[in-house]
Formats: structure tokens, C-alpha cells, sequence
């Protein structure tokens, strides 16, 4: 079969196939609860490291799925992120994804109190009423989001069921990203330099499509 004769959903198929081969070539693949959040960003990025460097709490996995199955409010840093999350799966299982990055609130406050619109953005997540549904955070570039995340869960003004910690870049990258290795709440954090928008939603997607029950490996 020529590639002009694959669809889409045939291309990813034999992707996400030429992934685990090439991950079984690597050694030992990653358990089997963690094997399709490593594939999907994997296939997003074309970069092996994330399997060695995606960093899950334990249960982190069963506890997005769960998130997502009871209608998750999702909050992202970026609007990148939120334009990548899969809005079909989102939709059947009630969810909502939002991003304040945009809204001169946000803006506004940030220039008052001389610190990052991600920062406030955060705050404004913690102050959100989700009517019960739990709350995920997924951060896919600015550090200031996650730390300031962080400092909110310490404090007891957060809650969130599930954060994934995945900017990317030089300046307090990694950094923002250890704070969370002994966090208590579940995460899946990209260790290191590495991460971006795109790994972040392609995070939100894995545990999404295994949410809504779309088996695509």
C-alpha cells in the first residue's frame, strides 16, 4: 500500500506500530499503563528520549483517565495546547479545556503585580468552580505556570487531579519541573529541557482516547 492510498487514521496506526517496534529494539518497553501516553508523544515529537524521560507518579495514568471519564475541567498555559486537545473525545465525556493567557484580566494583573500572565493564570485556575468535575493542569511552556501551580497546591488553594509538567527551554525549565518529582498529587512531568504545547496535548490526547475508549495503541 502506497502512502497515497493510506488515510489518516491508517498512517497513525502504522506509526504508533513502527513505535513500539522501534521501542522494543531500545530494551524493555515502559509499563504497560504508561505505554500509550510514551507512544503518543513519541509520535507527536518523532523523539525516543521521552521514553526515558517522561516521569509518572504512580497510578498518575489511571488517575487522568478517571479525570477524563468524569467530565474533566482542563487548564492549559498556552492556547497551542488547548487548540491540540482532541475536541470529539473532549465533548463525549463532558469535559471542558480552557487557557486565560488571552484575557486582559489576566494581562491586566500580571503588569500590576510584575509577574507572568502564566502565573496569574494559575491563580485563576485554582479560583475556578468546576461544579464537582476534577481539574487538570497541563503546562507546555511557561515555568512560571508550574511553579506558581505548585506554590497554590502548597498552600491549599489547589486541588487538581492530575498536572502535567511539560515547558520547554532554557531558564528554570527543568527546575520548575523537578518541584513536582515528590508533589502530592498524581503528575506526569517531561524531565529536562524538553517538552513544548504539543507534548502537553499530546499527553491530554493519550489519556483522553483511553478515556473515551479509542484503542489506537
Amino acid at each position: 500500500m502506497t502512502l497515497e492510498q493510506m488515510g489518516p487514521q491508517e498512517i497513525e496506526r502504522r506509526s504508533m506500530e513502527i513505535i513500539e517496534e522501534e521501542l522494543r529494539a531500545m530494551g524493555p518497553l515502559p509499563p504497560a499503563d504508561r505505554l500509550a501516553v510514551v507512544k503518543r508523544v513519541i509520535h507527536t515529537t518523532a523523539d525516543f528520549d521521552y521514553r526515558d524521560s517522561l516521569f509518572f507518579s504512580p497510578g498518575a495514568v489511571a488517575a487522568g483517565v478517571e479525570a477524563m471519564r468524569a467530565g474533566a475541567w482542563i487548564v492549559t498555559d498556552t492556547n497551542m495546547a488547548k487548540a491540540g486537545v482532541n475536541k470529539a473525545a473532549l465533548e463525549k465525556l463532558g469535559g471542558r479545556v480552557l487557557c486565560f493567557m488571552a484575557e486582559d484580566r489576566v494581562a491586566r494583573t500580571a503588569k500590576e503585580r510584575g509577574i507572568t500572565r502564566a502565573s496569574v493564570s494559575m491563580e485563576a485556575a485554582a479560583e475556578l468552580d468546576t461544579a464537582g468535575a476534577p481539574l487538570i493542569l497541563a503546562v507546555g511552556n511557561a515555568p512560571t505556570a508550574l511553579i506558581r501551580a505548585w506554590e497554590l497546591l502548597a498552600e491549599g488553594q489547589l486541588s487538581p487531579a492530575l498536572v502535567i509538567g511539560a515547558p520547554v527551554g532554557f531558564v528554570h525549565v527543568a527546575e520548575s519541573k523537578e518541584l513536582w518529582l515528590e508533589a502530592p498529587c498524581p503528575r506526569i512531568i517531561a524531565r529536562g529541557r524538553k517538552g513544548g504545547s504539543t507534548v502537553a496535548a499530546a499527553i491530554l490526547n493519550a489519556l483522553l482516547y483511553e478515556a473515551a475508549g479509542r484503542n489506537i495503541g
